[in-house]
């Protein structure tokens, strides 16, 4: 599924998604997160070990709510599917989202390990 032009912005600005996985006991869990787009696909980067990270398992149904910080008004909500999860090129990944989102580099916990995770578009809204 493609993401509307329009609504391209919220996701590569400074908007914080939010994020919401399913523990495995079936309560839902959600999180603010960065997010970045590679294509039509949403890439949220995470650590080892935490909750969203254990949830993020490859074939994992997620949704995401992105708010324009400028008009609360204006937003998405996505439904999709983890389709990839790995640890290659995630640091440097988490580097350039720290550069957008605050201008410098990730400062990152002695021993963590970062992973990027892809999500593919199953639903898109609103739709226009």
């Amino acid at each position: 599924m493609e993401i509307p032009e329009k609504y391209i912005d919220l996701f590569t600005g400074r908007h914080i998604a939010h994020l919401a996985t399913i523990n495995p006991d079936g309560s839902p869990q959600v999180t603010p997160v960065w997010i970045d787009i590679e294509g039509n696909m949403i890439i949220v980067n995470t650590a080892r070990g935490r909750r969203k990270e254990k949830n993020l398992f490859l074939g994992a149904k997620v949704a995401l709510s992105i708010v324009d910080i400028n008009d609360p008004y204006r937003y998405v909500s996505v439904q999709g599917t983890v389709i990839g999860v790995t640890e290659d090129g995630a640091l440097e990944h988490i580097i350039k989202l720290s550069h957008r989102y605050f201008g410098r580099d990730f400062k990152r916990a002695e021993n963590e390990i970062r992973v990027m995770i892809t999500i593919e578009i199953r639903h898109f809204f609103p739709k226009n």
